[in-house]
């Protein structure tokens, strides 16, 4: 699944490590969604995209 999970924490000076404490996951988890190698599950989705205040279409696509 495509994301723009790294532009987005780019666009806040946030490193993966912060994005991670923020969402409560690993920061190995955020770099596996930005490179594509992990599709978060539906609640992480909703959690990111309630963090960046974005729909999740427009974070995530097929």
């Amino acid at each position: 699944m495509k994301n723009r999970l790294k532009p987005l924490r780019a666009e806040r000076n946030w490193t993966q490590a912060e994005l991670a404490g923020l969402l409560d996951v690993s920061r190995q988890t955020i770099n596996a969604i930005e490179k594509g190698k992990y599709d978060p599950s539906l609640p992480l989705a909703f959690k990111i995209a309630r963090l960046f205040q974005l729909p999740i279409e427009s974070i995530f696509e097929d």
